[in-house]
């Protein structure tokens, strides 16, 4: 008894380390098969309906079927009902010894004995074992034929067999539940990402390909490291979670204004308060070059100069670099002055509004950026909220981030190359690369691949970025969005 145990907590610690399913149910059959001594064996996972074989072997044939999960069977499935041995032993949680199956008249052996004249063959005596986890869940069967003794002679199972074969079958169901548990997690954890995306995409009808395009680079490169041979290759349990962090990295512009998210002129909302300040400044100096001839021609320069002012405020307001030239040419405007339709004489432009004209690059202003860049953190925040642990542990970190540089200046907390894992500094290229070659941002045109690249590389050169992960993705071709 003692070396039974010994033995059944070996295969104990072998089955629970193992992560693929078809693997540990062959391992569990082929164990039990051992310890019992018989030439066949079975193991059935129960659906709602009926019994998959999942696995099969008889050794005098020279039989070894594996069937993975989400695979079509490899032999017809067995209906739920009391008329088959292994049927009834999940559904009353009995186990079954028989001597000899074609004697026993308490089952229909109709389909053994069919299975049996294909392959020339005598089921004689078996053991039926439901595997029950630990809430006395049936989660499918074990089935084991033929014991032999020592010389090849089939003999009934040994009926002191019969308990370690059933714990060793509920080891099977306890650790298979345990996985399906796992996997319903994930599943579940899956769908709250796209759930995510999705509303992210949503809302904007800006960057709504970001996120899915980042995800193709990173499968891409992921596969690319897979053959290569530069020290670097992403363990089989990692990858799943890099890309989980890639779904995320911009969870926190949910909650970003759309006035912000969505800017894709310099003025943005301003643009119809700016106009109409134009247009009613025009208006009163018409007025008032009908109404006093003395300041016409003054009244006239004026509504030229506000005619002109509106042709470089349109100009510079979709502009997404301002140019030192552009920039001159906005400087007079802001000293200029318009009258209101009361008679006031206020400045042409507000301060926002100059601030916003002026932004050297892009279309945000400095307070609108730090509020952009926020996202990070309100990434951070949300994910900080859930539980990642094991293999997703560094989900939160990965995805937040990815604003990081080596040099330190990136955001939000300045953090240098010694604290930035090989995972974020992968990300962080990712996401530079898809900003600058997007074709849906509001604010700029696309740069082609190669510019992208060759503003990396400036990155890389100052100390910013991962030279070398940037050479293995820019060799990968993962950023070619025909493949």
């Amino acid at each position: 008894m003692t070396c039974d145990m010994d033995r059944l907590i070996r295969i104990a610690i072998a089955v629970s380390s193992e992560k693929r399913t078809d693997v540990l149910l062959d391992t569990i059959l082929t164990e039990a098969m051992n310890i019992t001594g018989c030439d066949g064996g079975t193991v059935y996972i129960r659906t709602e309906n009926h019994l998959e074989f999942r696995n099969v072997i008889t050794r005098s044939k020279g039989v070894h079927l594996v069937g993975r999960e989400g695979e079509e069977c490899i032999l017809p499935p067995v209906p739920l009902n009391l008329e088959h041995v292994c049927s009834c032993a999940a559904i009353e949680h009995r186990l079954f010894n028989i001597a000899d199956a074609y004697e026993a008249e308490d089952f229909s052996f109709s389909g053994t004995r069919r299975y049996d004249a294909i392959n020339h063959y005598r089921t004689k005596s078996m053991l039926v074992v439901p595997m029950e986890d630990e809430q006395d869940r049936n989660i499918g069967v074990l089935q084991l034929i033929n014991a032999m003794d020592g010389e090849g002679n089939i003999i009934p199972f040994d009926a002191s067999m019969e308990s370690i074969i059933r714990a060793l079958s509920s080891l099977a169901a306890v650790v298979l539940n345990n996985r399906r548990l796992q996997q319903s997690v994930t599943d579940i954890l899956h769908s709250f990402v796209a759930v995510m995306v999705d509303a992210i995409d949503a809302r904007s009808p800006y960057n709504a390909n970001h996120t899915r395009s980042m995800v193709s680079y990173a499968e891409r490169f992921l596969s690319f490291l897979d053959g290569e041979s530069c020290g670097w290759r992403f363990p089989e349990e990692e990858k799943e979670p890099f890309i989980m962090s890639v779904w995320l990295h911009d969870l926190g512009k949910l909650v970003i204004p759309l006035e912000i998210m969505d800017k894709s002129t310099r003025l943005g909302s301003l643009k119809t308060e700016l106009m109409a300040r134009i247009d009613v400044g025009i208006l009163m100096d018409r007025i008032r070059s009908m109404e006093d001839r003395e300041q016409a021609e003054e009244a006239m320069a004026h509504r030229r100069e506000l005619e002109k002012a509106r042709d470089i405020i349109l100009k510079v307001n979709s502009l997404a670099y301002l140019t030192d030239e552009m920039y001159e040419a906005v400087l007079p405007l802001k000293e200029m002055r318009v009258m209101t339709s009361e008679g006031r004489e206020i400045p042409l432009l507000s301060e926002t509004m100059w601030e916003a004209l002026t932004v050297k690059k892009g279309t945000l202003t400095g307070e609108e950026r730090l509020e952009m860049e926020r996202h990070v953190v309100y990434t951070r925040q949300f994910l900080s909220r859930m539980q990642f642990t094991g293999a997703y542990a560094q989900v939160p970190v990965w995805a937040a981030q990815h604003h990081e540089l080596l040099d330190g200046s990136g955001y939000p907390d300045h953090m240098n190359g010694k604290e930035l894992s090989r995972e974020t500094r992968l990300l962080t290229i990712l996401d530079v690369y898809d900003a600058l070659t997007a074709e849906d941002r509001p604010y700029k045109p696309p740069k082609t691949p190669e510019e992208a690249f060759a503003i990396l590389h400036s990155m890389a050169d100052a100390g910013r970025i991962d030279p070398e992960i940037l050479n293995l993705f820019e060799k990968s071709g993962a950023w070619n969005r025909q493949n």
